[in-house]
């Protein structure tokens, strides 16, 4: 597992780490959120191959330094079909296709590519997007600087509710306000 999260993030300097940061940020989710042990585990797991799909996009979409077009971004958000068929067949982790495919999903059903809303969305899928969010703000991209972490915090706010769960974004921010989140992982 490790080993496909590394070739996935080998292909983009900038998302370096990512699915190890995102597998992280989602256990320490998991854990207050109160899931058992063994749901932690497979999360961590399914976590570090949430963008699988992405191996799929051409280098030249994700590494672009602009704004992509509507035409790129529609390529883009087609590593969630891509990485759920990717990872249909894993029986160790039958979470795994399910993440893959839902993690861009939004609580309040405008996400992709299923438009699912609310508790529909699974559970997992709801724990790795805010954790996801995070380390995309977090980290330096090719198209920005990272952010702010006034900014970040506001944006989880601000979203609580429309895109992100706000049962976890109340987790993750108390995680974050405790240094828990940055304790956990060397973030750049």
């Amino acid at each position: 597992i490790e080993s496909l999260a590394a070739t996935l993030d080998a292909k983009d300097e900038y998302t370096k780490g990512h699915s190890s940061r995102v597998a992280k940020y989602s256990k320490l989710i998991a854990i207050e959120y109160g899931l058992s042990e063994k749901e932690v585990e497979e999360l961590f797991n399914v976590a570090l191959l949430h963008d699988i799909g992405k191996i799929a996009v051409p280098d030249t979409i994700l590494n672009k330094p602009g704004k992509l077009t509507d035409e790129e971004f529609n390529i883009v958000k087609k590593h969630t079909v891509k990485g759920a068929k990717i990872l249909s067949n894993m029986n160790a982790f039958k979470t795994a296709s399910d993440v893959a495919r839902h993690h861009h999903e939004r609580f309040d059903g405008r996400g992709y590519p299923d438009g699912l809303s609310g508790t529909d969305i699974p559970l997992f899928s709801r724990i790795i997007a805010v954790a996801d969010s995070f380390d995309a703000m977090s980290s330096s991209r090719v198209y920005r600087p990272r952010l702010d972490e006034e900014i970040i915090k506001s944006e989880f706010i601000k979203n609580s509710g429309t895109q992100f769960d706000p049962d976890i974004v109340k987790i993750f921010l108390k995680l974050w306000d405790e240094g828990k989140i940055y304790d956990s992982i060397d973030v750049k």
